[in-house]
């Protein structure tokens, strides 16, 4: 019962930093603006976001194996808050600048490098603990939990700002996030996770001492390599993550260059959004029955095959968002099958980090992307480039051909996180 309970709280946690995270996405610009009364300013907490994204292989590496339990994830969510307040309370004191944007993007993109991957880890270790296959649909839970949050946010986040000042949502989310610190500090480690972790005087199997951060912290190019079907699954979320901005500025630039700004990303997004919806409700019965690496080379080749037909159906409104839907319809099972792939194949510290890894591959080729976008779509066209976007994520799909063999993971030297309890390890 305790089990249940703690992924209760884990998957509560995720909607509640989630709402504040989109909500806040429609605020902060508002704020930014207000304040300083320079445009430029305010893509700057975005922009800083991403930096300690795109280090964390270097810096995150011995802090994120001593995320194993409910309290240490809520020290780094209590972090993130602090990051949060820095604007609404620099506001208040009416002295927002950009030094305050770059900051607060620093701190929470921190937080979140850390946190996200740490708290996917810690559901699968607690869902290993009820039972073969319930890490699978619990991860799938949450990825309910945090598409969710692509519906409800934007209209109450479109409310809160027509109804009152922007700056009230910017607290809103810190007293959130502050809530899921709250609620992390009731969730225990599983007896799995604790087994990953390597704590000062811990010993491994042949007895020696093991001091944190030392021989239990591989790197994410390390565990990669170990395990080839994972490497594959997160090359393939790579090339997506990379490939995005065709979609979201491909649409928004096309849309404007038609006569009609603005209509086309909307159509495509609510389309994608409804669809990526109900892919995830069916997601965490589906995941743990279909086979992992086939269905994430479909899904992500389903996505490229629509990105190939977009620019045929711009037309027609209602056309291009049954088009978008089709293709976020998968996405879901494909993300969850790489949780699957990485919950059944890795445990301990190895977990953390492939966790860590696929985040970093998927959301960097994401910043990257829409870094680069603007220049590629002007030089190539929002069409082409949403055709080339879609060959490269089939291309990237067929590395992953259902009917080629991968070897499984290379045998490596003995490691504490090794002794898997309960259906961990398979």
């Amino acid at each position: 019962m305790r089990a249940r309970r703690d992924i209760v709280a884990m998957l509560l946690t995720t909607f509640l930093t989630w709402m504040g995270q989109r909500t806040t996405a429609v605020a902060l610009p508002l704020v930014a603006l207000s304040e300083t009364g320079s445009a430029w300013t305010t893509g700057l907490v975005g922009g800083a976001v991403g930096l300690p994204m795109l280090s964390s292989a270097w810096w995150a590496r011995g802090l994120r194996q001593r995320l194993t339990t409910g309290p240490a994830l809520a020290a780094v969510l209590a972090v993130q808050v602090l990051g949060l307040l820095i604007v609404p309370v620099a506001a208040a004191l009416g002295a927002v600048g950009a030094p305050h944007l770059v900051a607060a993007g620093l701190v929470t993109g921190c937080a979140t490098a850390l946190a996200g991957p740490a708290q996917r880890a810690l559901l699968a270790d607690l869902g290993d603990g009820l039972g073969e296959g319930v890490a699978a649909r619990m991860l799938a839970w949450q990825d309910l939990a945090h598409r969710s949050t692509m519906i409800l946010a934007p209209p109450l986040a479109g409310w809160a700002v027509t109804a009152g000042d922007p700056l009230y949502l910017l607290w809103a989310e810190a007293a959130g996030v502050a809530a899921g610190v709250g609620i992390l500090c009731t969730v225990r480690g599983s007896v799995h996770a604790a087994e990953g972790n390597v704590p000062s005087g811990a010993t491994t199997e042949a007895g020696g001492a093991n001091p944190v951060g030392r021989v239990d912290a591989p790197g994410l190019r390390q565990v990669l390599a170990r395990h080839p079907q994972v490497r594959l699954a997160v090359v393939m979320s790579g090339v997506g993550g990379l490939t995005w901005f065709a979609f979201t500025l491909g649409l928004a630039i096309l849309g404007a260059r038609t006569g009609r700004p603005g209509l086309l990303v909307s159509a495509g997004m609510t389309g994608y959004g409804l669809g990526s919806l109900a892919g995830a409700v069916a997601a965490p019965v589906l995941v743990p029955r279909l086979p992992a690496l086939t269905t994430i080379s479909t899904t992500w080749a389903v996505l490229g095959a629509a990105f190939l037909v977009l620019p045929v159906v711009t037309s027609s409104l209602p056309l291009l968002a049954l088009l978008a839907a089709a293709g976020g319809l998968g996405m879901p099972l494909g993300i969850g099958a790489l949780n699957r792939l990485i919950s059944t194949r890795t445990v301990g510290a190895e977990r953390r980090a492939a966790f860590a890894a696929a985040s970093l591959v998927h959301d960097g080729g994401v910043s990257v992307g829409l870094l680069a976008g603007g220049a590629v779509i002007g030089l190539a066209g929002a069409g082409p480039t949403l055709v080339v976007a879609g060959v490269a994520q089939i291309l990237a799909a067929l590395l992953a051909v259902p009917w080629r063999r991968l070897p499984q993971a290379r045998p490596g030297p003995a490691r504490i996180d090794a002794r898997p309890t309960g259906a961990g390890h398979r």
